[in-house]
């Protein structure tokens, strides 16, 4: 059993000079492009990686710049519909000043047009009354003055009744 686990010395020496055969080969042909393959693999998902890190960077750079663009719009939508409003509430104003200013001078025209109906048709009457005095003057005295006694009379107490006395 011993010589079952012992080795033989040319088993040995011909498996080692197999082995360094081998090993010779292996690295001649092999192990050069299979090293040049792993470093360019390596190379590779570097590249990739930091590829994938200037992307990752330029997306967080641009999300930033998004929201920085979407605050400034916002901004600027707020500006804007502030001023409309501000437009639409001076417009309003204006809109009722117009109106109350054309509304006032509405009713001073009207108040004017009335005072000068109102003077005319005072007038109108005044002449209107003169006219039916004098009439009904006019009547009574030929009525009363009918007789020359009575003229004289009547002549008499007016140069009396005068403020040139």
């Amino acid at each position: 059993m011993g010589a079952l686990l012992t080795p033989a010395l040319g088993t040995v020496v011909w498996a080692s000079i197999a082995f360094l055969v081998v090993l010779f080969v292996l690295r001649r042909f092999a192990w050069g492009p299979i090293l040049s393959a792993l470093n360019e693999r390596e190379e590779s998902i570097a590249g990739a990686l930091n590829e994938a890190e200037k992307v990752r960077k330029e997306m967080e750079d641009l999300v930033t710049s998004n929201e920085n663009q979407l605050k400034e719009a916002r901004a600027e939508r707020d500006k804007m519909l502030r001023e409309a409003r501000e437009m639409a509430n001076q417009l309003v104003a204006d809109a009722k000043k117009t109106a109350r200013e054309a509304a006032d001078q509405e009713v001073a025209s009207a108040k004017e047009a009335i005072a000068i109906e109102r003077k005319a048709a005072v007038a109108e009457l005044k002449a209107e009354v003169g006219n039916l005095s004098l009439e009904i003057a006019e009547r009574l005295l030929r009525a009363k003055l009918e007789s020359n006694d009575e003229q004289k009379a009547l002549v008499n107490r007016l140069i009396d009744e005068s403020p040139l006395n």
